[in-house]
């Protein structure tokens, strides 16, 4: 093997667990513009804010719903005030804890508050679980002085506000407290107020329960609706089950899902329009340069004329919901081709002969361009909102070239010969079974099944185009949820291998030099503040470790290889060994489970031989014998008869099991040691070199035996030395670097994503150290969440979260 397989101080082993889960708990974090968020406070005291009905009772019914999730689990929320939320560009409401917030607590009997759990609307949350940074609002002195409602004054005020009669005669907070909160809320809602003074003055009356008659007059019902929730006496006040069955939050049900639909239908417009950009951008930069293939122009106006279809079909389903006349919806606008590709000939397309562009003619494609540009309507949107778009524009821009080698590589494997355009009709659903074309449920099915209209389908060879620059454009940065401290981070060889989450997603084994496994509960680590995180279980090798994987079925069960060529299996619950398996005649690098069968376990070695195992018989069951040292092992996500296996001879190897005299395919296109495999899904593949490169195959397309061209090669990351890790989940490909780096890739797209770089704190002076030594030496992705876990060579630990 190259000297770099051989370095035991150079080499680390990172394996990690795909199956997965997708929590859809929100983290608190900072109030940023550019995220379109904004406190509650600050949005209710917005000069002439209009009260639109439908609004604030959407605002309301998700306020209330957060707190009955908090009541149901035993638990009085307390803090219930403005500051304590955020808004959304598009009206979601999220629970943080405020700077105003940070001073309360509650007693037992009742139920306390753990601060800071974000709940979105329709989200789950199985805890109010505490943050480790408290959230707050950003205050600057010189322009609050100049505010209509100062927001520290406001603040200062608004405990008292909000603070229910039985706590201000100092007596214990209950549920019924929490209902007494929701009124003054739901009164600041649907009150306006002029000046300060005026809010003052109403917000003093509202303790003796003196409505203003300008919201008697205007809003009886939800102002009879408020005097109920602010009864001076807890047990007159209704409780949450009571209220969100009560006719006052259930009569205008409809309105509000009309509303969620509305909010889903402009992210999915705002989606397309992202596409509808990028492709006419990109059409205008091949216009330019005529003398280019004239069927590309030609395929680009088709998928061009296709998002438009798709654009204006769910405009004009949803124009009632996004406020637009009938009309304005952009049904009118026929899209035109700048270049007659009806003239094109079949033989012309197959030849690559093509029509001489007349002079002239590019000034002529221009104009179109901007015809078609400028005269795309689009719906109105708030200010955070387009600075929101204008990010993702941005993005789009800085990669344009690349995405544009992505879009063009995937739309050549399908390009037909003009005249075979697609053009089947969408089939329209109902939200519960989804579209054919489409995510479930998605706000366009919801809209076209409720007025009855179709419209034209989106053409195959876009939309997964389209899902993957969603995809790659979901999420701008890393957030370290929670850092690992470790008792033992002072111990010279510290270096973790392999990480591994267990069937749940509850758990993350650890294992590396220390010749110890070590299992955390990942959830204590997020919530809970310590100056050490133990372990809840320890186990013990004679050797170092060099892989970890965890058995998919059998919870308490985690395999495990060693630097001395054992395979031992572990009972975790018992912290003890079930098997050993000495049949390795060297160290051991790769160890991995079937996911459709939990006996069956593979392993390869530096001695060249992949051995498969059943964990009941405690003996080898079948033996690969290769060329070279065996570095990765993966069964895919389907079958356990199939293998793929990464070798030191720079390939990647696909067996079946059934017969390894010679492997399915073989795959050559790295320079170097192929250090990892993993499979994205059953027919897809990523692969991970020293040559500092990850090479994404489809395994359906070779017809010899031998694949040399992957369908990307993802660059951007350094790795020309170290085992630095490899974990895939819904699409995102994690790896590290020998920069210290973790990054993030997509599978449709051959740049970084994201990427994070780790702290380099000398443990002892707690001083910035030199890291130019120092790099990633493993991750795992929990399940298909958007988290991940990631070691570095120093053994430092961290939880990281894509925002």
């Amino acid at each position: 093997m190259e000297e770099e397989v051989e370095d035991d101080e150079d080499l680390n082993r990172c394996r990690a667990d795909e199956r997965c889960f997708d929590p859809k708990l929100k983290p608190a974090g900072h109030v940023h513009q550019n995220s379109g968020e904004v406190s509650l406070r600050e949005w209710l005291d917005k000069p002439k804010r209009p009260v639109d009905f439908v609004e604030c009772l959407h605002i309301f019914r998700q306020v209330v719903e957060a707190v009955n999730l908090a009541h149901s689990q035993g638990v009085v929320v307390n803090n219930i005030r403005p500051s304590c939320f955020v808004l959304s560009a598009l009206n979601r409401v999220s629970f943080i804890e405020s700077a105003s917030c940070s001073d309360t607590s509650c007693g037992d009997e009742e139920g306390s508050y753990a601060a800071g759990a974000a709940v979105a609307p329709g989200d789950q949350m199985t805890s109010m679980e505490s943050v480790e940074g408290k959230r707050e609002l950003h205050v600057v002195s010189e322009a609050d002085e100049t505010r209509d409602f100062p927001l520290k004054k406001i603040l200062s005020m608004e405990f008292t506000w909000y603070a229910s009669p039985e706590e201000v005669e100092g007596r214990q907070s209950l549920f019924a407290s929490d209902v007494y909160k929701l009124g003054v809320l739901l009164f600041e809602l649907f009150c306006m107020f002029e000046t300060l003074e005026e809010k003052l003055s109403k917000m003093s009356n509202l303790r003796d329960r003196v409505l203003p008659p300008q919201m008697l007059l205007k809003w009886p019902k939800e102002a009879s609706f408020c005097l109920w929730l602010l009864h001076p006496q807890p047990s007159s006040r209704p409780t949450l089950s009571e209220l969100l069955e009560s006719e006052f939050l259930n009569e205008e049900l409809d309105s509000l899902e009309e509303r969620g639909a509305a909010i889903k239908l402009k992210e999915e417009i705002e989606e397309l329009e992202l596409l509808l950009d990028f492709l006419l951008g990109l059409q205008t930069r091949k216009i330019e340069a005529a003398h280019k293939l004239h069927d590309t122009i030609c395929f680009l106006c088709a998928d061009i004329e296709e998002v438009e279809n798709q654009r204006s079909s769910l405009m004009k389903n949803g124009c009632s919901f996004l406020g637009l006349e009938k009309g304005d919806h952009g049904t009118a606008h026929k899209f035109e081709c700048p270049l007659p590709c009806n003239e094109i000939n079949e033989d012309s397309f197959s030849s690559g002969s093509r029509k001489r562009i007349r002079p002239g003619h590019k000034d002529f494609m221009e104009e179109k361009f901007n015809e078609n540009h400028l005269d795309v309507p689009r719906p109105d949107t708030n200010q955070e909102t387009h600075e929101k778009i204008s990010s993702k524009s941005s993005r789009i821009l800085k990669n344009f070239s690349r995405l544009e080698e992505a879009y063009f590589s995937s739309r050549y494997k399908t390009m037909r010969p003009i005249g075979q355009r697609f053009s089947s009709k969408m089939l329209i659903s109902n939200p519960s079974s989804g579209s054919t074309v489409r995510t479930d449920g998605s706000s366009a099915d919801y809209l076209a099944s409720k007025k009855g209209n179709g419209g034209s389908k989106m053409s195959d060879l876009v939309n997964p185009f389209l899902n993957g620059l969603c995809k790659y454009l979901s999420f701008s940065k890393f957030k370290v949820r929670a850092e690992v401290k470790q008792g033992d981070l002072l111990n010279s060889s510290n270096l973790i291998c392999s990480l591994s989450f267990d069937r749940d997603k509850e758990f993350f084994a650890t294992a590396g030099v220390n010749r110890k496994i070590k299992v955390f509960e990942c959830d204590a680590i997020l919530n809970e503040e310590h100056n050490i995180h133990y372990p809840v279980a320890e186990m013990t090798s004679r050797s170092k470790l060099s892989n970890v994987c965890w058995n998919g079925y059998i919870k308490s069960q985690i395999a495990s290889s060693d630097f001395e060529g054992v395979v031992q299996v572990w009972d975790v619950s018992r912290s003890e060994v079930l098997v050993e398996m000495r049949e390795h005649e060297k160290r051991v690098w790769s160890v991995n489970y079937s996911p459709i069968d939990p006996t069956k376990l593979a392993s390869g070695s530096d001695d060249g031989t992949v051995k498969l195992w059943n964990i009941n018989q405690g003996g080898s069951t079948g033996t690969i014998i290769t060329k070279a040292n065996v570095c990765s092992v993966q069964f895919p996500p389907d079958s356990a008869n199939l293998l793929a296996i990464g070798s030191a001879d720079h390939n990647v190897y696909y067996y079946d099991l059934r017969n390894v005299r010679l492997p399915l395919l073989t795959l050559a296109a790295h320079a170097r040691t192929v250090s990892y495999v993993k499979f994205i899904d059953s027919s897809t593949l990523v692969s991970s070199s020293t040559d500092n490169s990850l090479k994404l195959w489809d395994l359906t397309v070779s017809s010899s035996g031998v694949i040399e061209r992957p369908v990307h090669s993802f660059t951007g990351h350094t790795n020309v030395k170290n085992f630095v890790g490899l974990s895939v989940s819904d699409g995102y490909i994690a790896t590290g670097s020998e920069t210290n780096e973790v990054f993030v890739y997509h599978k449709a797209f051959p740049m970084p994503m994201l990427s994070y770089r780790f702290g380099s704190i000398d443990p002892i002076s707690g001083r910035e150290a030199d890291d130019s030594n120092q790099f990633i030496s493993c991750l795992c992705w929990r399940g298909e969440s958007h988290s991940l876990v990631a070691a570095n060579s120093t053994g430092n630990i961290e939880i990281l979260e894509m925002v």
